[in-house]
């Protein structure tokens, strides 16, 4: 049987960062250290619960049907294939979320995974901050993947091994918004993608939101898999990195920004300007 957590385990010492719902998670990990360790990172959260603990594919299959939770963390190696394992997991337990520990990045697992219906797929040896943040955005609805796996997933939709279900009528986008897309689609984060087009991080945020809205997707991942299955960026290439120049020598303005908060200067690909949004709901992007 799998082992239950006292639901009064957890003594938050931090806010819940802004977080709604108090998030039930069952750990299912072959190594008792490892799931100690997680337990005590979650317990410094006080929308994070461990409500049930597995360490066989059994005990795994019989805590998601005998505890009610939200978010389920599997050990890829608990089954010899965990591909069957996460779909007969997701059967006996359909709104259960599925985050797969993985013990090093594998491509062809990755994509099998995100196929039978894994919310987030990370490595071992991911930081707790990451851990914690995944958990929050895959209990949220939003699926997780690394950056290396975003691009596995990318060149797979790209090769017509992945295909997002249904189908949109296709949405004007305006100049200013195709390229940040471009940039998303190339995997790139809000911070680099404001130095490319020469804005701020929040700005950034405020023109996703909008296309988020726009092509009724839910988040990076998906729009995305949306423009490239909508040929909405093709041919259209991501600005390089902006340089100026200083002491006759080109600098890169990326890390000019990190190291001294200077503004970087505008793209070199013609755009619309920046265009206001007030009271902008505070989503993260």
């Amino acid at each position: 049987m799998a082992t239950s957590v006292s639901m009064g385990e957890n003594h938050g010492v931090h806010g819940n960062n802004g977080a709604g719902q108090l998030i039930r998670v069952i750990l299912a990990d072959t190594q008792a250290i490892f799931r100690a360790g997680l337990r005590k990172i979650f317990a410094l959260e006080d929308d994070i619960r461990v409500v049930g603990q597995a360490e066989t594919l059994p005990q795994t299959q019989s805590a998601v049907t005998k505890f009610s939770a939200d978010v389920l963390i599997f050990e890829s190696a608990l089954a010899a294939n965990p591909v069957e394992a996460v779909t007969e997991l997701l059967r006996q337990a359909p709104r259960l979320k599925i985050m797969v520990v993985t013990p090093a990045s594998d491509e062809q697992l990755t994509l099998d995974l995100f196929r039978r219906g894994a919310h987030g797929i990370l490595s071992r040896e991911v930081e707790p901050e990451t851990l914690v943040d995944c958990l929050r955005k895959v209990a949220a609805g939003e699926p997780w993947l690394e950056n290396q796996a975003i691009h596995w997933v990318m060149d797979a939709f790209r090769g017509h091994n992945l295909r997002p279900s249904g189908a949109r009528p296709k949405v004007q986008l305006t100049p200013k918004e195709t390229l940040i897309v471009s940039c998303v689609t190339q995997g790139m984060k809000n911070k680099e993608i404001a130095v490319r087009v020469g804005t701020t991080e929040q700005v950034v945020k405020n023109y996703l939101r909008k296309v988020y809205d726009k092509l009724g997707v839910a988040d990076r991942l998906e729009l995305a898999l949306y423009c490239l299955s909508h040929h909405v960026v093709d041919g259209v290439k991501p600005p390089p990195i902006p340089a100026t120049p200083h002491n006759g020598d080109a600098i890169n303005v990326s890390a000019a920004s990190a190291a001294a908060g200077a503004t970087a200067s505008g793209p070199t690909t013609p755009s619309a300007p920046d265009s206001p949004n007030t009271n902008p709901p505070q989503k993260s992007s």
